[in-house]
């Protein structure tokens, strides 16, 4: 049974003891980081021998190639793109200019993924940018305003998938209001439910749809003061599945990050519980991910079927011409 979890690796090919884990474990897919990256046939070379470990050609592979300071891809074998924040920069001008090359950036994006065997990107981030946000998020926002920034994300999520690539809006509900990095701390909001309705739930409602979502390691105290996100089954099903509406797969966060606290086996049985479809774990140390694989169970029926959903709604044969697209964006970006 295919386990509930996607799984880091430690370097830029396999070792004989992470492809047995692999076997044995059959995690739903993996993700990828600059520590794995080394040049373009290296990349093929290395998603293959994910994919052929579980012995699954459709396993996904995910990776955050965000633009600007998160970008694990970087040149000179990759195109270097914008920080969230140049686009909503750009949309104070021109709001269906920056919507444009929005998409067109994230759908030249998606055919630089494919080519290296990459079929889910961690993105867009539509939580809001507002005067306390945390650096950790900082400009990988587009904007403060929730209306603009389902419209910038809509359009990345498009692009990404007429390119075959499944996006993963985060970091439901919304990380604007956090002051300190979930990666160190874990953050607390305190405002008010309504506000957050009005305001950071906002992007992620009108982007519901969508196929992918990663929660975040925050504790919103009016809705859940105990436990964060990630953990607390008030949050998803209130407020994720609830007052959102998210019908997507609904993967956490890296429960590498310092904002969680415990043994990983039993936090990755308890975000499973609380409704998370997959537990999300990044580092690719060995030991880390055995104790999480134990916690995490098999993938659920509810979870397998929104999973194949969202594998539907990606273009499977995209064409377009490169030289063409990126000469529109650069006009855009003007």
């Amino acid at each position: 049974m295919t386990a509930a979890v996607i799984l880091g690796c430690a370097g830029t090919e396999l070792t004989a003891e992470e492809r047995a884990f692999y076997r044995d474990v059959d995690p739903l897919g993996f993700i990828l980081f600059a520590r794995n990256v080394a040049d373009p046939d290296q990349m093929r070379r290395l998603t293959g021998d994910l994919r052929a470990a579980v012995g699954r050609d459709d396993a996904p592979i995910l990776i955050d190639q965000e633009g600007g300071r998160v970008a694990r891809l970087k040149p000179p074998h990759w195109r270097a793109m914008p920080p969230a924040a140049r686009f909503g920069e750009i949309a104070m001008i021109d709001r269906a200019r920056a919507a444009s090359a929005v998409r067109i950036n994230h759908e030249l994006l998606a055919g630089e993924l494919r080519a290296i065997g990459i079929d889910v990107d961690c993105t867009p981030v539509l939580d809001l940018k507002r005067p306390e946000t945390t650096t950790a998020i900082g400009d990988r926002a587009f904007a403060a305003d929730p209306h603009l920034v389902a419209d910038l994300g809509r359009a990345a999520a498009e692009g990404l998938m007429a390119g075959g690539v499944i996006p993963v809006i985060k970091h439901i509900p919304g990380h604007g209001r956090a002051t300190l990095d979930s990666h160190l701390d874990l953050p607390r909001i305190d405002a008010e439910f309504d506000s957050l309705v009005d305001s950071d739930f906002v992007p992620f409602r009108k982007l519901n749809d969508l196929p992918w979502g990663i929660t975040a390691h925050l504790v919103y105290a009016a809705i859940d003061p105990e436990k964060p996100a990630t953990l607390s089954a008030r949050v998803i099903n209130e407020v994720i599945r609830g007052e959102i509406g998210f019908t997507g797969l609904l993967i956490s966060d890296d429960m590498s990050m310092k904002a969680l606290q415990g043994s990983l086996d039993r936090l990755a049985a308890e975000l499973v519980a609380a409704g998370c479809d997959v537990a999300l774990h990044c580092n690719g140390k060995l030991d880390e991910m055995r104790l999480v694989a134990a916690g995490c169970g098999s993938l659920s029926p509810a979870a397998r079927l929104r999973y194949e959903r969202g594998r539907q709604r990606v273009n499977r044969e995209p064409e377009f011409d490169v030289q063409e697209l990126a000469e529109e964006l650069a006009e855009l970006m003007v």
